[in-house]
């Protein structure tokens, strides 16, 4: 008989006359009649190096720590392990074989499941699956983990498949770093190409400008003498500018449309040649990877010397290929970027012509406003004036003279007069009637000069007519 006491770490497992199972306690009396034992629960670290085999029946090392110890939570948990695993120490073989039989046999079923891509990229969540089944497992002995820890995954000898994907992405590292200096590199040219292009832009506006207000201060100075002039007939001029400020905005949009294709067949054009590149470089690494596999499936058995010297040779032959495909790659970049050069000169082009249009129709509408303002607004006044400018009058008679000349008509003149016997019929009805008497000799003689038809006989002959018959 005696008191016992157990430690911090530890417990008592209490069984005999007077306990129908099993009693736990951390201190209590011990009679003859019964017995006692006392069980550390203090976790364990356990290290495993488990081999395994993924579904690609590729074996590797899985080096792995686990913390396990009795779940000092929960009472049934407890009991079980004393039931169980009491009678054994802690770090005897016994307790040793049995985790480590539960963590190799639920990790190399999870891991048969699985590709290599899976368990090497997803370590967490197969860290997490190995955690979970091997937990259920240890249940039915009272056991929990505290802490699992999956170190890196080791290659088997004679299997070396993740020194070969260590090679693998040390390569893409590589060529992606290239890829990245060509892109910098194409960018600065570029933005070299485009500071120059808007330096010309801007002088060219400067340029444009200044010749607007030349045109501007020349109107004004010709204010007086165009007020000495006529009228300019305006809306005939508005409708005039109107049409040319049409024809300036379809220009500019017409510029627009052409620069937005252009630059979409350039883009589009660099869009191709850049994929086309990569893809060229994607399937030259695949091609390599596929050689070098292959090697290794052939000639795994042979001399490491003769091994090491295929490999060599495929990665020369996967590097010379990356060298012409950066070739073609920079060729394609310089050629778009000459292309994008051209289109910016075209549009630079077709902007100075609309410009200037534009520029044209605001001087010519300053020059019609200036004369309207010289002439009070009289719309008539500024009309004959641009008329009488421009030789409009001139023109017009010019060419009613030839019209004439072309015709050679025959013209009679004659004069009723305005004296002689008729001098005292200076009033009344009779002056009339010696008036259209006096008249018609001349028009019948013209006549018949002109379409040979002699007047009826009770009117009268026509001199000269009786001598012709």
């Amino acid at each position: 008989m005696g008191y016992k006491v157990a430690r911090a770490s530890e417990y008592l497992a209490i069984t005999g006359g007077g306990i129908q199972d099993i009693k736990l306690a951390k201190k209590s009396w011990v009679f003859p009649w019964q017995s006692c034992t006392v069980f550390d629960v203090s976790p364990v670290n356990y290290t495993f190096e488990v081999q395994a085999m993924s579904s690609e029946k590729l074996p590797f090392v899985i080096p792995a720590v686990f913390t396990i110890g009795p779940r000092v939570d929960d009472p049934h948990a407890l009991l079980l392990y004393a039931m169980l695993m009491s009678q054994h120490d802690k770090h005897s073989n016994h307790v040793n074989e049995l985790v480590q039989g539960v963590i190799e046999g639920e990790t190399r079923v999870l891991v048969a499941s699985m590709t290599m891509e899976e368990v090497f990229k997803g370590t967490k969540e197969f860290k997490k699956e190995v955690f979970e089944k091997v937990q259920l497992e240890l249940n039915q002995f009272g056991l929990v983990i505290y802490n699992a820890n999956v170190k890196q995954l080791v290659d088997v000898p004679g299997h070396e498949y993740f020194s070969y994907l260590g090679q693998k992405t040390q390569m893409e590292a590589a060529n992606q770093a290239k890829i990245d200096v060509a892109e910098a590199k194409m960018k600065g040219e570029v933005g070299a190409k485009e500071r120059n292009g808007l330096t010309i832009q801007n002088a060219a506006k400067i340029d444009a400008e200044s010749k607007i207000i030349s045109t501007q201060r020349l109107g004004e100075g010709t204010k007086e003498e165009i007020k000495v002039k006529s009228e300019v007939k305006v809306f005939q001029n508005e409708k005039e500018a109107l049409v040319a400020q049409a024809d300036a905005a379809l220009a500019i949009q017409k510029a627009a449309l052409t620069k937005s294709s252009r630059v979409a067949e350039v883009e589009a054009a660099k869009a191709v040649a850049m994929r086309e590149a990569e893809l060229q470089t994607q399937v030259e690494k695949m091609n390599a990877l596929t050689r070098t596999e292959k090697l290794k499936a052939e000639f795994l058995s042979k001399a490491t010397v003769e091994y090491e010297t295929k490999v060599q040779e495929a990665n020369w032959e996967l590097y010379d290929k990356q060298k012409k495909a950066e070739a073609v790659l920079y060729e394609k970049q310089k050629q778009a970027e000459a292309t994008k050069a051209a289109a910016d000169a075209a549009f630079y082009a077709k902007q100075r012509d609309a410009e200037g249009l534009v520029a044209m129709a605001n001087a010519q509408g300053t020059y019609i406003k200036t004369l309207l303002g010289a002439v009070d607004n009289s719309y008539s006044a500024m009309r004959d004036f641009l008329m009488i400018n421009n030789g409009v009058y001139q023109d017009i008679a010019k060419t009613n003279a030839m019209a004439i000349r072309d015709l050679q008509p025959k013209i009679s003149v004659w004069n009723q007069g305005g004296g002689g016997v008729d001098q005292g019929m200076s009033s009344g009805g009779m002056k009339d009637i010696a008036g259209l008497y006096k008249m018609l000799p001349p028009v019948l003689d013209t006549v018949y000069e002109q379409t040979g038809m002699q007047p009826p006989a009770w009117i009268g002959t026509i001199r000269g007519a009786e001598s012709s018959q």
